[in-house]
């Protein structure tokens, strides 16, 4: 089995090299081709306006000077062109990818661009606490739930065009509970917000306060089940239509 591996951290990120750990307990064969530095938030972005730049750091192994989605676009097209891989793993993100993070997060895109090339892809993510600073982010969850949660998924039957996003709970490998398949949550965006602040030279700049994550019956969503202490596992897909409004606007223009 060929895997690709990818992130929106940057090749050098402690997740990285915990991916690629999880990687080799599945195969030998491994393919990275990741951004040379940090696209987190980058979405399905692409680089249209200047040049891609690639780095070769070792055998299989290249940096991109572009976002995670050109990264996977430069492998399949270029790379891996004449022996495309069997899985795409993207991750693992420092920071989770819950709720529609998915939307925002270039981890999830990443695994979506496998995705809509018919290839196997998968997300993951390792939630952390906001306390401390961000070298002190623990891994362990990731490390240790990681082949165990992917393996399950490599020979199951997976529809055209989906992804799994799977996200690791902050807790210790012993303490997480176990794991659970749900559906995508939603924060509550009326209350997000700016906190302003002023720069040396007198210039406001903001950074964006995120809301709380509401509660739904049952905790059925991601990111309530990973507050619990689970392993989130949700499968996405690309298809954005919707189609119980199909009928509705068709109507609404005059046709059947």
């Amino acid at each position: 089995m060929r895997i690709l591996l990818c992130n929106d951290d940057g090749i050098n990120a402690p997740g990285m090299a915990v991916l690629e750990r999880i990687a080799r307990m599945l195969s030998d064969d491994i393919f990275i081709v990741a951004p040379w530095e940090e696209q987190s938030g980058m979405g399905r972005s692409l680089t249209l306006t200047r040049p891609i730049r690639m780095h070769k750091l070792g055998e299989r192994r290249y940096g991109v000077a572009g976002t995670p989605t050109d990264a996977v676009m430069m492998a399949l097209a270029k790379l891996m062109k004449d022996s495309p891989p069997d899985l795409i793993l993207s991750g693992v993100n420092r920071g989770a990818n819950l709720g529609e993070d998915v939307s925002y997060s270039g981890t999830v895109s990443a695994a979506m661009e496998g995705a809509l090339a018919g290839i196997r892809s998968i997300s993951l993510s390792q939630v952390y606490s906001k306390d401390g600073a961000d070298e002190d982010v623990s891994f362990a969850a990731a490390e240790s739930w990681g082949e165990r949660v992917i393996r399950p998924l490599l020979d199951a039957p997976w529809a055209p065009r989906t992804l799994v996003n799977i996200n690791f709970p902050a807790r210790e490998p012993d303490q997480v509970l176990g794991v659970r398949v749900v559906e995508q949550g939603l924060r509550d965006y009326g209350r997000t917000s700016f906190e302003q602040r002023t720069d040396p030279r007198g210039f406001d700049y903001y950074w964006l306060r995120l809301a709380g994550a509401p509660q739904t019956p049952g905790h059925s969503t991601d990111m309530e089940a990973s507050r619990d202490g689970y392993v989130t596992v949700t499968p996405l897909h690309c298809n954005l239509t919707h189609p119980p409004s199909m009928a509705a606007l068709t109507a609404l223009y005059g046709g059947e």
